[in-house]
C-alpha cells in the first residue's frame, strides 16, 4: 500500500521507535514506516514471535513500557530519533472494573505512553520531530465494558494536546490517530466481551467494513512527514466514518 501512496525514500535517514511494535496495529506501524525508508526498532513484549518481510531495516527488541529500565537502556542506544509511536497497549474487558486490572491497563496505555515520551525528549527535541499518539473510538464515547481502556484513551487526547502546547516552541509536533474497529487480535475477542458487537459495529460504520493496521500506518505516516508540519495537537479518526453516526 505505501507504494501506491508515498515515495518509498520517504523515511530514508530517519530513525523512528514504535513501542508495541511486535503486535497489531503496532507491528503494522512498524512495518510501513520501515518500507518507506525509516529504520526502525519495534519494540515490545513477545519479540521472540514476531517476524519482518526480509529486506527491512526493522530491529526488534524485547520491551516492557512499564519498566524504566528498559526504556532507559533503549533510548540510550540511540544518537537520533525522528518519528515516536508509543502504540503498547492491553485491554481487559469488564474485568477493569477491579482496581488492580483498572491500574495494570492505565500504566501501559496512559502512563507508559507518556513515560516513553518523557524518556524520548531530548533526542526528539534535537532534530525538532514527532510523536504519534495512538487514542480510540473510546476517546470519544463510555466504554462500560472497558473502564480503564477508555480512561486511559480519553487521557492520550488530552496528553497530545498537552505536549503538542508544551513542546511546540521546540520545535516538536504530537498528534494523535483515534483508529476504529481495526483488524487487529483485540478485535477478534470483541463478540467474546459483548456477543453480537462485530455485526453492530459494521451496521453503523459507514466504510461497511473493519481497517485494516496498514490504513492506520499510512495515516501515521503522513501526520510524521513534512506534509503535515503545521499539524500540531490534532486527534485525527481513523475509523470509516463511525463517529459520524448518531443512531
Amino acid at each position: 500500500m505505501s507504494n501506491a501512496v508515498f515515495n518509498q525514500d520517504l523515511f530514508k535517514d530517519k530513525v523512528a521507535v514504535v513501542t508495541g511494535g511486535t503486535s497489531g496495529i503496532g507491528q503494522g506501524v512498524a512495518q510501513y514506516l520501515a518500507e518507506l525508508g525509516a529504520k526502525v526498532y519495534a519494540v515490545g513484549l513477545g519479540s521472540d514471535k514476531v517476524s519482518f518481510p526480509e529486506g527491512l531495516n526493522v530491529e526488534v527488541r524485547e520491551v516492557d513500557v512499564t519498566n524504566d529500565d528498559h526504556l532507559k537502556s533503549l533510548f540510550a542506544e540511540l544518537d537520533r530519533l525522528d518519528i515516536l509511536v508509543p502504540a503498547a497497549g492491553i485491554s481487559m474487558g469488564a474485568k477493569e472494573m477491579e482496581w488492580e486490572a483498572y491500574n495494570k491497563v492505565l500504566s501501559i496505555q496512559l502512563q507508559g505512553v507518556y513515560r516513553t515520551i518523557n524518556l524520548a525528549e531530548d533526542l526528539l527535541k534535537a532534530n525538532k520531530r514527532t510523536v504519534i499518539n495512538i487514542a480510540s473510538m473510546y476517546s470519544y464515547f463510555g466504554g462500560g465494558t472497558a473502564v480503564a481502556y477508555s480512561s486511559a484513551k480519553g487521557g492520550i487526547v488530552q496528553l497530545t494536546k498537552s505536549l503538542a502546547e508544551a513542546w511546540g516552541k521546540d520545535g516538536v509536533r504530537v498528534n494523535a490517530v483515534a483508529p476504529g474497529w481495526i483488524n487487529t487480535p483485540l478485535l477478534s475477542a470483541v463478540d467474546d466481551v459483548a456477543p453480537g458487537a462485530s455485526e453492530r459495529i459494521l451496521s453503523r460504520t459507514p466504510a461497511g467494513r473493519f481497517g485494516e493496521p496498514e490504513e492506520i500506518a499510512s495515516t501515521i505516516a503522513f501526520l510524521a512527514s513534512d506534509a503535515a508540519a503545521f499539524v500540531n495537537g490534532v486527534t485525527l479518526p481513523v475509523d470509516g466514518g463511525y463517529l459520524t453516526v448518531g443512531i
